[in-house]
């Protein structure tokens, strides 16, 4: 599954030095991190109401095509500050065999 992952990245790299007419990728990378941080924020909530919507609904479409945007645009904003999905996965698997009482707290220090 990390393929995807791996996959994705590298095209996004690729992507940061298109010419930003015909990227939307680069297009972001030319306006800067707040605008990809923007974008960021607008795919955050939109998953939000997704989620909620999914809740009441019981039809999960929206919210896995709103949860796909958010993970595309977390890979942009990675990729801006030199990090990847090999980054996160690695910090992922570090957590395993912690409970999420004892990692939370190990962050406090």
């Amino acid at each position: 599954m990390s393929d995807v992952l791996t996959r994705l990245a590298r095209v996004l790299e690729a992507r940061k030095s298109a010419d930003p007419e015909r990227s939307y990728v680069a297009s972001l990378h030319a306006r800067g991190l707040n605008k990809i941080l923007e974008k960021l924020g607008e795919e955050c909530t939109e998953t939000l109401l997704a989620a909620k919507d999914a809740e009441h609904s019981g039809d999960n479409r929206e919210l896995i095509g709103e949860t796909a945007d958010l993970w595309f645009h977390s890979l942009v904003m990675l990729s801006r500050l030199g990090l990847g999905p090999e980054d996160i996965l690695t910090e992922l698997a570090r957590r395993f065999d912690l409970s999420g009482l004892e990692e939370k707290a190990s962050r406090r220090k």
